[in-house]
C-alpha cells in the first residue's frame, strides 16, 4: 500500500472517530484546556483524567513536542495520545520544530502500542495560534515521511476542524504526494 492511500484528510469531529488512537493537544502540566481536551474528557469519562494524574505523579507532565498515551475510556478509542504543542511565537522560538515532533512522537507511540490507526486533529491551530498553512504543511510531510519508512499505523487521519485547515491540509498532500 503506497503512503498516500494510508492517509485521509477529512473534516470532523475526532471525538467520534473509531481509531486505535485518536491525539488531543495538551498543556505542558496536562490536561490541556481546548476544545478537542473538553469533548474528550466529556466523552472519555473520568478515566482519562485519572490517567493523567497518574502521569503528572510519575513524570510531572509533560515537555513541548512531547507526548503520552492513556486510555481513551469512553470513547470509540484504545488509547488517546495527548502532546503538548508549540504556542505560535512568531517562528522564532523552533515552533516548526515542535509542532513536526509532536506528529512524529504520537506516530511513534501509536507504533510502540501496535496502533493500526491514529486520527489526528489540526494541532495547534485553534488557541495556540499555529498559521493553519504553515501547520497543514508540517502535519502532512511529517505523517507521510513517517508512513514511508514505517508499516504501522497503517491509516492515519487528519481531522480537520473548518473548510479553511481541510483546503490547507488537501492541497499539502496534494503537493507531497508522499512518495
Amino acid at each position: 500500500m503506497q503512503p498516500v492511500e494510508r492517509i485521509v484528510i477529512m473534516q470532523g469531529d475526532v471525538t467520534k472517530l473509531k481509531a486505535d488512537a485518536i491525539v488531543n493537544t495538551a498543556n505542558p502540566s496536562l490536561p490541556g484546556s481546548g476544545a478537542v481536551e473538553a469533548a474528550i474528557q466529556r466523552s472519555g469519562g473520568p478515566e482519562i483524567l485519572e490517567a493523567y494524574q497518574q502521569i503528572v505523579a510519575r513524570q510531572g507532565g509533560a515537555k513541548t513536542g512531547e507526548a503520552v498515551i492513556t486510555a481513551a475510556g469512553n470513547l470509540p478509542a484504545r488509547f488517546v495520545i495527548h502532546t503538548v504543542a508549540p504556542v505560535w511565537q512568531g517562528g522564532k522560538a523552533g515552533e516548526e520544530e515542535l509542532l513536526a515532533c509532536c506528529y512524529m512522537n504520537c506516530l511513534q507511540l501509536a507504533q510502540k502500542n501496535y496502533c493500526d490507526s491514529v486520527s489526528f486533529p489540526n494541532i495547534g491551530t485553534g488557541g495556540y495560534h499555529f498559521p493553519k498553512r504553515l501547520a497543514a504543511r508540517i502535519s502532512v510531510h511529517t505523517v507521510c515521511a513517517f508512513l514511508e519508512t514505517h508499516d504501522t499505523p497503517k491509516k492515519v487521519n487528519i481531522v480537520c476542524n473548518g473548510d479553511e485547515n481541510f483546503r490547507l491540509c488537501s492541497e499539502m498532500l496534494h503537493v507531497y504526494e508522499c512518495l
